[in-house]
Protein backbone atom coordinates (compact mmCIF):
# COMPACT_ATOMS: atom_id res chain seq x y z
CA UNK A 1 0.00 0.00 0.00
CA UNK A 2 2.60 2.62 -0.42
CA UNK A 3 1.46 5.81 -1.05
CA UNK A 4 2.90 9.06 -2.76
CA UNK A 5 4.10 11.61 -1.14
CA UNK A 6 2.26 14.30 1.05
CA UNK A 7 2.08 17.94 1.30
CA UNK A 8 4.83 19.98 3.42
CA UNK A 9 3.80 20.90 6.80
CA UNK A 10 5.98 23.72 8.48
CA UNK A 11 6.46 24.27 12.19
CA UNK A 12 8.43 27.16 13.55
CA UNK A 13 11.04 27.12 16.41
CA UNK A 14 13.40 29.19 18.01
CA UNK A 15 16.08 28.20 19.60
CA UNK A 16 16.44 28.85 23.12
CA UNK A 17 19.36 29.20 26.01
CA UNK A 18 18.43 25.99 26.68
CA UNK A 19 18.99 23.80 23.56
CA UNK A 20 22.82 25.43 23.45
CA UNK A 21 26.09 24.20 24.22
CA UNK A 22 28.30 26.44 25.66
CA UNK A 23 28.98 27.78 22.83
CA UNK A 24 25.71 29.38 21.91
CA UNK A 25 25.39 26.36 19.49
CA UNK A 26 22.50 24.09 19.33
CA UNK A 27 23.44 20.75 20.90
CA UNK A 28 22.69 17.74 18.26
CA UNK A 29 20.43 15.78 20.06
CA UNK A 30 18.10 18.47 20.31
CA UNK A 31 17.66 18.47 16.77
CA UNK A 32 15.91 14.89 17.29
CA UNK A 33 13.58 16.43 19.97
CA UNK A 34 12.70 19.55 16.79
CA UNK A 35 11.58 16.52 14.27
CA UNK A 36 9.99 14.92 16.39
CA UNK A 37 7.95 17.95 17.47
CA UNK A 38 6.83 18.26 13.84
CA UNK A 39 5.98 14.91 13.47
CA UNK A 40 3.13 15.21 16.18
CA UNK A 41 1.95 18.63 15.43
CA UNK A 42 1.92 17.17 11.75
CA UNK A 43 -0.54 14.75 13.18
CA UNK A 44 -2.37 17.06 15.51
CA UNK A 45 -2.84 19.32 12.06
CA UNK A 46 -5.12 15.71 10.65
CA UNK A 47 -7.14 15.64 13.71
CA UNK A 48 -4.67 12.63 14.91
CA UNK A 49 -3.80 13.91 18.65
CA UNK A 50 -1.87 12.33 21.12
CA UNK A 51 -4.93 11.76 23.34
CA UNK A 52 -6.38 10.19 20.15
CA UNK A 53 -4.03 7.83 19.48
CA UNK A 54 -3.73 6.90 23.82
CA UNK A 55 -7.23 6.27 23.69
CA UNK A 56 -6.86 4.00 20.40
CA UNK A 57 -3.71 2.56 22.01
CA UNK A 58 -2.28 3.42 18.71
CA UNK A 59 1.30 3.97 18.99
CA UNK A 60 4.32 5.24 16.59
CA UNK A 61 7.69 4.14 17.39
CA UNK A 62 11.14 5.24 15.40
CA UNK A 63 12.47 2.32 13.80
CA UNK A 64 15.14 3.77 11.88
CA UNK A 65 16.41 7.43 11.45
CA UNK A 66 19.52 8.79 8.72
CA UNK A 67 20.30 12.29 10.23
CA UNK A 68 22.91 14.64 8.58
CA UNK A 69 24.04 17.90 10.38
CA UNK A 70 24.96 20.15 7.75
CA UNK A 71 25.27 23.40 9.52
CA UNK A 72 24.91 24.53 13.57
CA UNK A 73 21.86 26.52 14.41
CA UNK A 74 22.70 29.25 16.88
CA UNK A 75 20.88 31.22 19.98
CA UNK A 76 17.65 32.95 19.31
CA UNK A 77 17.76 31.68 15.34
CA UNK A 78 14.25 31.42 14.05
CA UNK A 79 14.20 28.14 11.90
CA UNK A 80 11.08 26.14 10.26
CA UNK A 81 11.05 22.24 10.22
CA UNK A 82 9.33 21.02 7.18
CA UNK A 83 8.27 17.43 7.14
CA UNK A 84 6.33 15.64 4.47
CA UNK A 85 5.40 11.46 4.99
CA UNK A 86 7.56 10.14 1.92
CA UNK A 87 6.04 6.91 2.34
CA UNK A 88 3.16 5.08 3.80
CA UNK A 89 2.91 1.44 4.26
CA UNK A 90 0.26 -1.13 5.92
CA UNK A 91 2.08 -0.71 9.75
CA UNK A 92 4.96 1.77 8.83
CA UNK A 93 5.40 5.40 7.60
CA UNK A 94 8.70 7.24 6.12
CA UNK A 95 8.88 10.92 7.14
CA UNK A 96 11.06 13.02 5.17
CA UNK A 97 12.05 16.47 7.64
CA UNK A 98 14.55 19.26 7.39
CA UNK A 99 15.44 21.99 9.87
CA UNK A 100 15.71 25.36 7.17
CA UNK A 101 16.57 28.77 8.43
CA UNK A 102 14.99 31.84 7.29
CA UNK A 103 16.75 32.08 4.35
CA UNK A 104 15.91 28.36 3.36
CA UNK A 105 19.49 27.07 3.89
CA UNK A 106 18.98 23.11 5.13
CA UNK A 107 20.98 23.36 8.75
CA UNK A 108 20.35 19.34 9.18
CA UNK A 109 17.93 16.73 7.42
CA UNK A 110 16.32 13.17 8.46
CA UNK A 111 14.77 10.43 7.02
CA UNK A 112 13.03 8.79 9.74
CA UNK A 113 10.98 5.69 9.75
CA UNK A 114 7.95 5.05 12.39
CA UNK A 115 5.90 1.68 13.39
CA UNK A 116 2.79 1.73 14.07
CA UNK A 117 2.21 -0.54 17.15
CA UNK A 118 -0.29 -1.80 19.90
CA UNK A 119 0.85 0.06 22.87
CA UNK A 120 -0.70 -2.26 25.14
CA UNK A 121 0.52 -5.09 23.24
CA UNK A 122 3.62 -3.37 21.95
CA UNK A 123 3.36 -5.06 19.29
CA UNK A 124 3.14 -4.62 15.40
CA UNK A 125 -0.35 -3.43 14.00
CA UNK A 126 -1.31 -2.16 10.48
CA UNK A 127 -1.96 1.81 10.49
CA UNK A 128 -5.60 2.26 11.76
CA UNK A 129 -8.03 3.14 8.59
CA UNK A 130 -9.09 6.27 10.45
CA UNK A 131 -5.74 7.29 9.63
CA UNK A 132 -4.80 6.06 6.33
CA UNK A 133 -7.25 8.75 4.75
CA UNK A 134 -5.79 11.64 6.68
CA UNK A 135 -2.46 10.37 6.12
CA UNK A 136 -2.56 9.84 2.21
Amino acid sequence: MPKAETTMFRWPVRIYYEDTDAGGIVYHSNYLKYFERARTEMLRQIGVSQEVLLREQVGFVVRHMDIDFLQGAKLDQELTVLTHISQLKRASLDFCQEIVNLEGKVLCKAMVKVACIHTAKMRPQAIPHFMITELS
